[in-house]
């Protein structure tokens, strides 16, 4: 439920980016960056109680980069799939602009 959430937010971020820029390839970017850094934020917190003692303190740099944090599908899917239906409302809107425009 809550994956389904993430990409709903990711697409209505895009639509919001779209409308202001123009830019469905830019809306993309600004979602995917969106979903991306949000898993790395919840990387780190689960990086911070498997490894840091429960102080961010304790926490490297790279603590939300850490392959550790991410042996299960669900932040994977949590990011990848909001990247992948933003990229591709991105190129079908493109194309549908483009054969509009010919």
């Amino acid at each position: 439920m809550i994956m389904i959430a993430h990409l709903l937010f990711a697409v209505a971020l895009q639509l919001c980016v779209a409308y202001v820029w123009g830019s469905w390839g830019a809306a993309a970017a600004v979602a995917s960056t969106w979903a991306i850094a949000r898993e790395i934020a919840q990387a780190e917190y689960r990086w911070i109680e498997q490894h840091g003692d429960g102080l961010r303190a304790n926490m490297p740099w790279w603590g939300g980069l850490d392959y550790r944090v991410w042996q299960h599908l669900d932040p994977w899917l949590d990011w990848v799939l909001p990247c992948l239906v933003t990229a591709a409302i991105a190129v079908l809107v493109s194309r549908a602009n483009k054969r509009r425009a010919s």
